[in-house]
């Protein structure tokens, strides 16, 4: 696919959360420079302005004129198809979602699953590397989470605030639960909670269990 000057703007403010008014105050230029070139009206722009907007979002101008050039952060334009999506390993462990299941220490990777990396990086905010994908069984999280179902886990986010589904370590193996911190106590105190209310909640310190990570994302098959 071939992307225009207009293309490779707008995909840029988009991902800076930037809009073209926005970007002609702190250019300090006239906003029609900045929507004709979004607009696709603009092809050969006043280059000293271009380098005014290309400041502003972060880019070299020639980014913005020919899509070459260096970019701060990650490309809001994947110029090869094949970079638009990354690859997350799957762990061949389970998740129970009752008393929890006994893990081998050693963890070899399963099948792994794609994602889109825009949705992952600017979405998640999160990085490839930091992510796993998990299965989970049994009824404890129901109707959140199903039996079977795939989960997609952050493991660099173990803080329990926000509130959130967390992957934990019990002492017996790994479980799926609902966690929030609970304020006020010395040492800190966690409360594990089941959507199924026929499981009740309880709390533990902070040291009595393993937070392995968050859960971000999850798929069921019909």
């Amino acid at each position: 696919m071939k992307y225009t000057m207009a293309d490779r703007l707008k995909a840029r403010c988009r991902q800076l959360g930037l809009n073209a008014r926005q970007v002609a105050e702190l250019a300090d230029i006239n906003r029609t420079f900045v929507y004709d070139i979004m607009r696709g009206r603009s092809e050969n722009p006043n280059l000293e302005k271009l380098d005014h907007v290309a400041e502003v979002v972060k880019v070299d101008r020639n980014w913005l004129l020919h899509g070459m050039g260096d970019v701060e952060g990650e490309s809001p334009i994947i110029e090869d198809p094949s970079e638009a999506f990354v690859s997350i390993p799957s762990v061949e462990v389970t998740a129970s979602m009752g008393g929890g299941n006994i893990t081998a220490d050693e963890v070899e990777n399963g099948k792994p699953y794609h994602f889109q990396r825009s949705w992952i990086l600017h979405d998640l905010k999160a990085s490839p590397s930091d992510l796993r994908i998990m299965h989970v069984e049994g009824d404890s999280m129901m109707p959140t989470l199903h039996s079977g179902d795939v989960v997609l886990v952050d493991l660099a986010r173990r803080a329990p605030t926000p509130p959130g589904i967390f992957i934990l370590y019990d002492g017996m193996g790994l479980v799926a639960k609902r966690l929030e911190h609970v304020p006020n106590n010395d040492p800190p105190k966690v409360r594990v909670i089941s959507d199924n209310t026929f499981y009740s909640p309880y709390e533990r310190t902070a040291d009595e269990i393993n937070i392995i990570g968050r859960v971000r994302w999850f798929a069921r098959e019909l």
